[in-house]
C-alpha cells in the first residue's frame, strides 16, 4: 500500500486573527461551537482537510464573522 499525501491547498485560516481581534480563547470559542479544541487547533493551524458548513456557520455566529473573513485564498508556497 502506497503512503498517501496530502495535496496542498491554498486557503489561509485567519482563526488566530478573529480570536484576537475579540479578546476571545480558542477554548472559549471551542465550548460555543461544540467542537473540540484538538479540532479547532487542527483548523487554526491549517491542517484541516474540510469544513462542515454547519460547523462554519457556529464560527461566524459565535465569531460575529463572515466565512470571508474566517478563509481566504492565497498561492501556495512553491
Amino acid at each position: 500500500m502506497s503512503e498517501q499525501r496530502a495535496e496542498p491547498h491554498a486557503i489561509h485560516v485567519h482563526l488566530d486573527e478573529l480570536l484576537a481581534e475579540r479578546n476571545m480563547t480558542l477554548a472559549e470559542l471551542a465550548a460555543q461551537v461544540g467542537v473540540t479544541n484538538v479540532n479547532l487547533s487542527i483548523l487554526k493551524n491549517g491542517r484541516a482537510k474540510a469544513i462542515r458548513f454547519t460547523t462554519l456557520t457556529r464560527i461566524c455566529h459565535a465569531l460575529n464573522c463572515q466565512p470571508g473573513e474566517l478563509l481566504s485564498c492565497q498561492p501556495a508556497d512553491n
